[in-house]
């Protein structure tokens, strides 16, 4: 069809004598704009010629075509406007398209085209505004320091305390403010620049650089698990992984991956409006509460945003010590299952502990319905794919045990640990000679690995939603990355051109080139080599290189997803799976291969959603680059040295009675896997004739699922919605999660992302990230209260509001099929 003309339309017609739109609300409500962002819009419209009207319709179809997040209504008027004759025929209805179109238009160059970004992040900037002050590295350095040796330190207790970035983003305001208050004014020149220990105001962006070195700096290194797993007696006594050169060999290089990485794909992941990254939001949001000073009312509501952070916080606050301390049936809701205790069948369908938890009302737990996702953060399609997901597999789960398919009726339903076939938990020093490595004699004289029903289905899902992400990324996404890689490769600037605002407002300040990022990876890159290959971990230094082509090949489709839904696919399963097949029989090179490929992904991503961040509030590249650089330095330091602390210095430390409950359940769970994946190995779990061979099916149905569904959106509305990964992850939730983490997310995610979202425009874009902050900023603090003043002193509260929930099957795990003393299932020892 002819590409239609704006020419002929009067540009003015819609704009009353003083310059405003007639109708601000009822096109803010079709476009999902606050009203002084409509009106900002239609001033700046008024200076786009019809050429440039024309040319954002042209984007917004091009871009934004298949972009779940992106204004519905908007996209409509679009393809009515360019291809809809009877459109044309009807000069009124053809007016009031566009003038939608052409304030829209004006909307995407001076403003983010989504309203959950628009109602946090500033569509202007002040580069005079300085992010990198004495303050803000001073407080930040201390976090760093303070929140990595929390984390590390407690890391191996049971239960275990952490403390997240949020609390650093909460104490920061009070700490930047005090020094403000007592730093000297005085300013002084170096090399040429003017600087001050005290420049004035603290401002929103020195508050950020605080904020994003804790999300950074706040993390323990993934190489303390391999290191601690080589070094105790219990796991595999290697007393050389004690050297703290090799710690910090291994441990800086898995930190600093993630960076080159990171920066080599922000053209994918970073400078695109659609990728929104919505937790982001929340902590802008948080920010915005701290340093904003006017108060403007949101659908009659006066409420300044810190005063109703303070309410919701104070009220989650109180709240969470009833779920969490006081009456933990109310987290643990499984009243179905205390009509018949020890019904098995209940149990398994309803129970909230250890069964599938369907349960209608299944919960009183902010914190345990934000496991699969936080609803007033992700979006509303987001939640529902992943809760239709898990409810369509629910039944599939149950059936496996019922049926006893593999041998699962003698498993606890949704249990996620490995167990022999005698009931047992699977004991796999049993099945490793003194070098760690595999023995044959020793697995044959005792037993095949076996997984509850729940455990086995994920491992399947983990397979289709691996290929799902890459044919889903190929069909949706493939012309935005071919974009990304030919601007790569003519090293054109991503600054260069671009309509998103934020991108624009960038150019104030110095990119930092690609070269350098690449520079950090080829670095980190060395530094694995040199500590695997220098040290006896019997295993090849180019274990290194294969998980970074691991990484490389999903960090760009799963950063794609995560940035639009906020849902993260792991490589976990992945990376077990092909570490152990390239390294078979030995467990530490399966780590490594882990180590590098699984988790250098998931830094890569996390790394992004900062740059992002960053990018959001205006903040230099560089200074983000160093920030980040210099704070994963500081706690690599930092948690190295505890790790090393730990491991010589605490007595008995990982044992079960160590006295001061330094029990190690996360260290204990990674030797499991170790054993399983490295040393026994994946071949005798799904290889030809092994037990979950069967599983391997779920690789080609996972790559084909998208594909229908992608031609069905283009004839049925509901289909644009459906996310055939997202709707796989709602299968992950399983082994030990269930319904119940899943369920009570999708009222709160319709009521607020969709239904206020959609009614109550002001009210959502100046409160609802601020409830989401409010409550996760409750729920740390209060567990810490909890935990060092009660529960750290062995208080607890012995009654039936704690005890109910545990009391019965559910608690214990139900089991459909019990052994007799001597008795065992599957093939038995010479059988297999």
């Amino acid at each position: 069809m002819e590409k239609s003309s704006l020419a002929s339309v009067d540009k003015g017609s819609d704009l009353n004598e003083k310059g405003v739109l007639d109708d601000v609300d009822a096109l803010a409500l079709d476009i999902q704009a606050l009203g002084p962002d409509i009106i900002e819009a239609a001033e700046y419209a008024k200076t786009m010629s019809a050429e440039d009207v024309d040319e954002v319709i042209d984007y917004i179809l091009t871009e934004h075509d298949k972009d779940p997040n992106f204004p519905p209504r908007v996209l409509e008027a679009c393809r009515r406007y360019k291809y809809d004759e009877e459109l044309r025929s009807d000069p009124i209805e053809y007016q009031n398209v566009y003038q939608e179109l052409r304030v829209e238009a004006a909307l995407i160059m001076i403003n983010s085209p989504y309203a959950e970004v628009r109602a946090v992040v500033d569509n202007h900037d002040d580069p005079e505004i300085s992010a990198s002050t004495f303050r803000a590295w001073v407080i930040g350095t201390l976090f760093v320091g303070a929140g990595g040796f929390i984390n590390q330190f407690f890391s191996i207790r049971y239960p275990g305390i952490s403390v997240g970035a949020n609390v650093a983003q909460l104490l920061a305001f009070p700490a930047g403010k005090l020094l403000e208050r007592i730093l000297p004014t005085r300013r002084f020149t170096t090399f040429g620049h003017t600087w001050s220990f005290n420049p004035g105001k603290f401002n929103m962006k020195e508050h950020m650089v605080i904020t994003i070195m804790a999300n950074v700096g706040f993390a323990s290194p993934y190489t303390a698990y391999i290191v601690f797993v080589q070094y105790l007696p219990i796991y595999f006594n290697q007393p050389w992984a004690s050297n703290f050169g090799y710690q910090l060999l291994v441990a800086l290089s898995t930190n600093f991956i993630g960076y080159g990485l990171a920066g080599l794909t922000r053209r994918f992941l970073v400078y695109p409006s659609r990728a929104v990254w919505p937790s982001n939001l929340a902590t802008i949001a948080l920010n915005r509460a701290f340093h904003t000073e006017t108060n403007q009312a949101a659908n009659g509501w006066t409420i300044s945003r810190m005063r109703w952070f303070v309410y919701c916080f104070g009220a989650m606050f109180v709240y969470f010590w009833f779920p969490n301390y006081i009456i933990q049936a109310m987290s643990y809701f499984n009243w179905m299952t205390w009509i018949a205790p020890d019904n098995v069948i209940l149990a398994a369908v309803t129970g909230g502990v250890g069964g599938l938890g369907l349960n209608p009302i299944s919960t009183w737990d902010w914190n345990q319905l934000t496991v699969a996702g936080d609803p007033l953060i992700n979006p509303f399609y987001s939640i529902f794919n992943g809760f239709l997901g898990t409810l369509i597999t629910a039944p599939i789960v149950f059936a496996i045990w019922y049926t006893n398919t593999w041998n699962t009726a003698y498993i606890a339903i949704n249990d996620n640990h490995v167990w022999d076939n005698t009931g047992h938990r699977y004991k796999v020093l049993k099945v490793v000679n003194k070098d760690t490595m595999f023995d044959e004699a020793g697995y044959k004289a005792y037993s095949p690995a076996y997984l509850s029903a729940g455990n086995a289905f994920i491992y399947g899902m983990f397979f289709a939603v691996y290929t799902a992400t890459i044919t889903h990324t190929i069909l949706y996404h493939r012309r935005e990355i071919v974009a990304g890689f030919k601007n790569l490769i003519s090293r054109k600037s991503a600054f260069a051109d671009s309509k998103d605002v934020h991108t624009r407002l960038m150019r104030s300040y110095r990119e930092v080139p690609e070269y350098v990022y690449f520079a950090v990876l080829v670095a980190s890159i060395a530094l694995g080599a040199a500590g695997v290959g220098a040290f006896p971990t019997h295993t090849s230094p180019a274990v290194v290189l294969y998980g970074v082509f691991l990484a490389a090949i999903f960090c760009i489709p799963c950063g794609i997803i995560m940035s639009i839904t906020n849902v993260e696919i792991t490589l976990n399963v992945i990376a077990e799976l092909f570490g152990g097949l390239w390294f078979p029989g030995n467990a530490t090179a399966m780590n490594y291969f882990k180590s590098y490929g699984y988790v250098t992904t998931s830094h890569t991503l996390h790394f992004a959603q900062d740059l992002k961040l960053a990018h959001y509030v205006h903040i230099a590249p560089w200074v983000t680059f160093t920030c980040q650089m210099w704070a994963t330095l500081v706690s690599t330091l930092v948690c190295t040295a505890i790790l090393n602390y730990q491991m010589t210095k605490i007595p008995d430390v990982c044992l079960p009675k160590q006295k001061d409950h330094f029990t190690c359940p996360g260290n204990n769970t990674f030797f499991t896997a170790s054993v399983l994946w490295g040393t026994l190995g994946p071949r005798r779990m799904f290889g030809p004739g092994a037990i979950y061979n069967g599983l391997l099916w779920c690789f080609p149905i996972g790559a084909v699922l998208p594909i229908p569904f992608y031609f069905l959106r283009k004839k049925y509305k509901a289909f644009a919605y459906f996310h055939a990964p997202i709707f796989l992850v709602g299968g992950l939730i399983w082994a030990p999660y269930n319904m119940t983490n899943v369920w009570p997310a999708v009222p709160v995610a319709y009521a607020f992302n969709y239904y206020i979202r959609r009614r109550f425009l002001g009210w959502w874009s100046k409160y609802n990230y601020i409830t989401s902050s409010a409550f996760s900023c409750a729920i740390a603090i209060s567990a810490l209260v909890t935990f060092f003043a009660l529960q750290q002193q062995g208080i607890e509260i012995n009654w039936n509001g704690n005890n109910l929930p545990f009391a019965g099957i559910d608690g214990s795990g139900p089991i459909l099929r019990t052994l007799a003393k001597g008795e065992h299932f599957g093939p038995g020892v010479g059988q297999f």
